[in-house]
């Protein structure tokens, strides 16, 4: 990034810059994941229904897309390092929006995985790792603030635009609404980016929260404060939380995969389980932002374990109750899904700074994959062989707990900005 030094880093009423940021990309997020992962099931209902795949075909090309926005967020972290950050959008935007148009004319096996995989392409160029790096490049004090409110338009999409576009699909068939979706990909993104996301408060002579850039003694700009790409993914940190966030994330996902078959196995209410669902993204939302506040006055480690406690308590809980508790179970549940989807992200970039952060992020989302995909299936096996889903609920519970026993033997996140680069050895 060059220092251009275009004025001060305000924009419209003297608000430092870096909240329009936040603003364009909680827009950008809810829109990816609208259309993106919350839509996922509404997918594959539609190739099911309408284009004559099986659900063993259609479940297993799904998994296609979290291999492939795995595999492809690696080149997107180290992209992201290099180019504008808007490219990347743009072509995620467009990726997106060419495999949903072709969408709907698939007729054949490989053509539906190829959707996915492309789709899974677009999505990681548009969606985590490039909003996350944004908010983390324009905010270091107030960064938990910042990137709870950015992360809130993963649950605004899931909230506004999947049950938009389900309805939709129902309404005009698949193959009409794909081009509908297509468009909005491109218009809820492009100009989004474009016209209100600036790359690097260094693009405006500040550093991050607008405080003067560091400089040496004969005025350069000094590097990004930060630990060195290969030092970070090798030490004992990473390696431990990111296995922890495995075991969080296959717990996370698989009960929210879960939770609508049994609320409504429990309660024989469809309109109970919509209900729960709508609870859960409600308290999601809700959660993140306290969190994002509480944040600025607790540890980031500290944090997380509670989280991490109180998510293995709503899976106990879920595992036996009945009723209208379900429905506070899963505002509980609720409110630990949003703030830990938060806190991958926010523990990265404190403990190894802004350096290397796209790919760290990007390397610790490639394994992530693991435990997004294995969550629901796991869960569907035990439910399938106990009859029940109470041994698939305390099995997530015990997955919450590897997590906390990880998560501690990581040690500090600040002890990680000593670790020594390979460079600076030689």
């Amino acid at each position: 990034m060059s220092d251009r030094r275009r004025g001060p880093a305000t924009g419209w009423f003297g608000i430092y810059y870096g909240w329009y940021v936040v603003g364009a990309t909680m827009l950008v997020m809810t829109v990816a994941s609208g259309l993106g992962f919350y839509n996922l099931s509404v997918y594959l209902k539609a190739f099911v229904g309408h284009g004559g795949f099986s659900v063993l075909a259609a479940s297993g090309a799904t998994a296609c897309f979290f291999i492939a926005s795995g595999v492809a967020g690696l080149g997107v972290g180290a992209l992201i390092e290099k180019y504008d950050v808007r490219f990347m959008l743009t072509a995620g935007a467009i990726i997106c929006s060419v495999a949903m148009f072709a969408a709907a004319h698939v007729t054949a096996l490989w053509q539906l995985y190829g959707f996915y995989i492309l789709f899974g392409v677009g999505y990681s160029a548009c969606g985590l790792i490039p909003g996350t790096t944004l908010v983390a490049r324009w905010f270091a004090r107030r960064r938990s603030q910042a990137l709870s409110i950015a992360s809130t338009g993963l649950s605004l999409g899931g909230i506004l635009l999947t049950p938009l576009s389900a309805r939709l699909i129902a309404h005009v068939g698949f193959a009409g609404a794909a081009p509908w979706l297509a468009l909005v990909f491109m218009l809820g993104i492009v100009p989004v980016a474009w016209i209100a996301i600036r790359p690097s408060p260094l693009d405006y002579g500040v550093g991050p929260d607008g405080d003067p850039l560091h400089r040496d003694e004969s005025g350069a700009l000094l590097p990004a404060d930060g630990v060195a790409f290969h030092d970070a993914i090798g030490s004992r940190f990473f390696v431990l939380t990111t296995l922890a966030f495995i075991f969080a994330m296959m717990a996370q996902v698989g009960s929210i995969a879960h939770q609508f078959s049994l609320v409504a196995g429990r309660t024989a209410s469809d309109e109970m389980a919509g209900l729960a669902v709508a609870v859960l993204a409600s308290a999601s939302i809700a959660g993140r932002l306290i969190g994002g506040w509480a944040l600025a006055y607790i540890s980031s480690r500290g944090f997380v374990l509670a989280l991490l406690v109180a998510q293995g308590i709503a899976l106990v809980l879920f595992a036996f109750a009945q009723g209208i508790g379900l429905i506070f179970v899963a505002g509980l549940f609720g409110c630990t899904v949003g703030n830990l989807l938060m806190m991958q992200p926010l523990i990265l970039a404190e403990a190894f700074g802004l350096r290397a952060y796209g790919r760290i992020f990007s390397f610790n989302q490639l394994f992530m994959v693991a435990g997004v995909a294995s969550g629901p299936a796991v869960m569907g096996l035990l439910f399938q062989r106990s009859g029940s889903y109470e041994d698939s609920f305390l099995t997530m519970a015990v997955a919450s707990v590897l997590a906390i026993g990880l998560i501690m033997a990581a040690g500090p996140l600040k002890a990680q900005r000593h670790i020594t680069t390979r460079q600076e050895v030689k």
